[in-house]
Order: C-alpha cells, then sequence, then structure tokens
C-alpha cells in the first residue's frame, strides 16, 4: 500500500504519542518489579520453547553529537570502559543461569552509545564471554547486528565484525551535508561511507540500514535531497529516517544547538514530504513508522507473510521471541513481563558489584494488556485487523471487547484515516504517516484528549 502525505491531517493529528516498541510503554513501568520478581519469571519462561533474543547496550563515545538523546558516555577514559565492561560480564553472568542453554539465541542487537567505541579485542572478548554463557545460533538465519558509527570503523574493521558474527549493520549516516553535520558534530564523507558499505557487501553482511534524520539545524529540502541521492546511490536494504526533537532541558548537549537555526515547523514537513516521495518514487518500500525498505528485503516480505515484529529495536522479521537485556539502561521482555535495568551508570555498576541483578523497574502485564499489544502490533505491522481472526487467536469477541474503542474510531474513518467495517479496520494510505494515533485510541493508559509532554511528537 501507498502512503499518501496530508499535510492538514499531519498538523491536525500531529501532536505526541508513544512510539508502540512495547505496550505497555516504559512509563508505566514501576519499582514493585524487583530483581527477585525477574529471576523467578525468567526461570518460568524456560517452560516454554521460546527462542531468545540479546540486547547489549554499550554505552561509550568518542564525542558528543549534540543532537543525541541516547544513554551515553563521553570519554576517552580506558579505566572507566575496562570497570563497565567488567560489570557487564558480570551481569551476563548472573543472566545466563537463569536460562536453559537449549534455548537459542536468535537475535542480537549491539546498541549505544557507539559498540564500534570498543576495539578488536573488546568486541572480541565480548562476543566470546557471550558465546560461552549462552547457545547462539550460528545458522544463516540469526539475526545479529551492531549500530555503527562511520567514523570508528574503516573497511578492516567492517571485516572483523563480520568474523565476529555480526551479519547486520545499522550505519549512523544522520545528513551528508556538511554545514548540517558541521552544526551537530558529526562529519563523514560519503566517500568514508561508501568504502565501508563495499566492504560490508563484500565481507557477507546481508542487510544494510542507514538512519537519517530531518529536522537538524541548516536543513533544507534543497540540502536534504542531496543527502538523499547520494543514500539511494548506495543502496541500503533498509532506512530508517527519523524526526529530531529539540529538548535541551532534558538532553544537555543539544543546548550547542542554536534554535534559530533549526528548520521551522512547516520546513520539516516539507523535508518529511519530500524524502517520502523521493524513496518511494526510488522504489523503497514504506514499512511504517520512519522505515522504509527495498522491496527484496525481509522486512517486506515479512510484512507479506505475516511474520512481522515491532519490538525496542523497531521492526523485525523473527518470530517473537524473549529479549535480555544486558547493560545501563537495557529493557528487556520475558513472556508477561518487561524489566530495565538502571539508567544511572554509576548505580547500575554498584547494584552489579553488590552481587545483585541492575533491575530497578519493569511491569507485569495482565491479559488485557497482552490483548492490546496484539492490536497495536496488527495495526502498526500490516495496516490492518479482521476482528473475528483476531477474536478467534485471542478467545474474544472483539466488537464486544472494544465496544467503547470502536465508537472513538468513527472520528477517525470520517478523517480517511481509516476504513471501518463490519469485518475490520483498514488503515488508508493517509492514515499510513499516524498509525501512532490511531493505535493509541486502544491504548488504556492515555488519554486522547491530553496532549502528553512525556512522549515525542508523532510527527
Amino acid at each position: 500500500m501507498q502512503v499518501f502525505f496530508d499535510e492538514d491531517l499531519i498538523v491536525r493529528y500531529g501532536g505526541r504519542g508513544p512510539r508502540y516498541t512495547s505496550y505497555p510503554t516504559a512509563l508505566q513501568f514501576n519499582d514493585e518489579l524487583t530483581a527477585d520478581v525477574y529471576r523467578a519469571k525468567a526461570k518460568e519462561s524456560n517452560d516454554s520453547d521460546v527462542p531468545l533474543s540479546l540486547y547489549v547496550h554499550i554505552p561509550f563515545c568518542h564525542s558528543l553529537c549534540y543532537y543525541c538523546g541516547c544513554n551515553k558516555i563521553v570519554t576517552r577514559n580506558e579505566e572507566r570502559v575496562a570497570r563497565y565492561m567488567e560489570m557487564l560480564y558480570r551481569e551476563i553472568e548472573m543472566q545466563s543461569e537463569l536460562f536453559d542453554r537449549k534455548r537459542k539465541i536468535e537475535q542480537l542487537h549491539f546498541g549505544g552509545g557507539t559498540p564500534t567505541y570498543l576495539d578488536k579485542p573488546q568486541l572480541a572478548a565480548l562476543m566470546d564471554h557471550l558465546r560461552a554463557s549462552f547457545t547462539f545460533d550460528e545458522s544463516d538465519e540469526r539475526e545479529f547486528s551492531i549500530e555503527v558509527d562511520p567514523r570508528t570503523v574503516d573497511a578492516e574493521r567492517i571485516r572483523e565484525l563480520w568474523d565476529l558474527g555480526f551479519n547486520r549493520l545499522s550505519l549512523g549516516i544522520q545528513d551528508f551535508n556538511e554545514d548540517v553535520q558541521k552544526a551537530v558534530n558529526r562529519a563523514q564523507s560519503p566517500a568514508e561511507v561508501r568504502a565501508l558499505m563495499d566492504s560490508a557487501r563484500e565481507s557477507g553482511f546481508g542487510s544494510i540500514s542507514f538512519d537519517l534524520i530531518y529536522g537538524l539545524p541548516h536543513q533544507t529540502v534543497e540540502s536534504f535531497d542531496k543527502t538523499l541521492d547520494t543514500v539511494i546511490a548506495m543502496q541500503p536494504d533498509r532506512l530508517a529516517v527519523y524526526n529530531y526533537a529539540h529538548l535541551p532541558q532534558r538532553f544537555k548537549g543539544q543546548r550547542m544547538i542554536n534554535a534559530e537555526d533549526i528548520p521551522a515547523p512547516e520546513t520539516k514537513l516539507d523535508l518529511l514530504h519530500h524524502t517520502i516521495d523521493k524513496l518511494c518514487d526510488a522504489g523503497f518500500i514504506y514499512i511504517g513508522m520512519d522505515h522504509f525498505a527495498l522491496p527484496e528485503d525481509e522486512l517486506v516480505l515479512a510484512r507479506k507473510n505475516g511474520t512481522l515484529q515491532r519490538n525496542f529495536q523497531g521492526y523485525s522479521t523473527h518470530r517473537q521471541c524473549d529479549l535480555i537485556a544486558l547493560g545501563v539502561s537495557g529493557i528487556g521482555g520475558i513472556g508477561n513481563m518487561f524489566a530495565q535495568n538502571s539508567v544511572s551508570t554509576i548505580e547500575y555498576e554498584e547494584i552489579i558489584e553488590s552481587g545483585e541483578l541492575p533491575i530497578v523497574k519493569g511491569l507485569l502485564i495482565d491479559d488485557d494488556d497482552l490483548i492490546r499489544a496484539a492490536v497495536i502490533q496488527d495495526l502498526m505491522c500490516y495496516d490492518s485487523l479482521s476482528f473475528d481472526d483476531f477474536g478467534a487467536r485471542h478467545g474474544i469477541d472483539f466488537r464486544e471487547y472494544f465496544a467503547s474503542e470502536i465508537q472513538k474510531l468513527d472520528v477517525l474513518e470520517k478523517d480517511d484515516l481509516i476504513v471501518l467495517s463490519d469485518a475490520g479496520i483498514e488503515i488508508t494510505p493517509r492514515g499510513r504517516l499516524l498509525l501512532r494515533n490511531i493505535a493509541m485510541t486502544f491504548d488504556r493508559y492515555i488519554d486522547l484528549e491530553e496532549n502528553d509532554n512525556r512522549f515525542s511528537k508523532a510527527i
């Protein structure tokens, strides 16, 4: 299905809302979810045949990218890094004791910060430690990805990542325009990125993704068009194009950005509109929620065959896994439980040094949460939902269970975001850019009348 950019609707609905990488969202987490509860639930999960996924957070960066809102530590202090890695190893050991070795790690994702901040011996030691603690799926079906700052690697380093077992790369590009790069303190040339792409293809990486950001200082439609031309010529398998949220009160680094240099709201809409049109015209398929992929990519195929998933790492093609999160601020999901590690590195390390898991909050979700999460997942991944099929899968009468929510959908139908029938919900091309707003109808924790500043802007 195509996507239609309706500026009037986007302005009207473009308030704040969750990205729904989980439901309930992390805002509902509380400190009643303790390490003891986590331990018990993790052991219970071994009764299932659900495979495992690992997320590893490496918070370190050599320099500050002014736009960044990630949990990060800018340092060149190797002792600081060594201490964190020692605590991370201890956490790996504690977590591995909770899960049967027969459960394979089918998915692995290194995020940050900058995972490639770690040098070759450090990354190799970390992978060795993980393989000694868990059973890795070493087949071609595995999905082992790592986020890469192009400024921290060269062609040889890309080959080393392949040798360590990674088969997917996510390159943080943001923008190739020199003025924009200077304003956000992140300079990298197209030639450098192209060399990395060539090395990745030659090494055997099956999926390469680029991250871009629109709304950065000095961006214009004309300047970003040139970045898009360069990106399209490189043909990454996937693209994520994110909206820059300027929140200097929350992220100190953003105070280095001159607010006067940030594009006006109407320019940001023009940037988004042009980006969608340009990428779709170039053959990319709009998956949803900022993500595009080439027609032969696994995300497109999974969307067609009904195996697309959405989780804390975005869209995924693998079946549902229990997610173990390692490192500061990591969020895991095991069965009907979400659990988050401390977001403070100092606290994270202190808790581990005391011999305890660094889990400080989370949530046990009930049957209603699970049903609502499934509704939101279907809408986010497939743009449609059959009342009868969904009801049969989950043992409910959808029309009766969600009677009040269906009434609220009338407004969205009048605005042509959805087609609502006795059979189900179909999201229209106009509605595809407003998936968050449609999903929010089924979120029991949100008051649709409020503009909740805890969330980012929908557009």
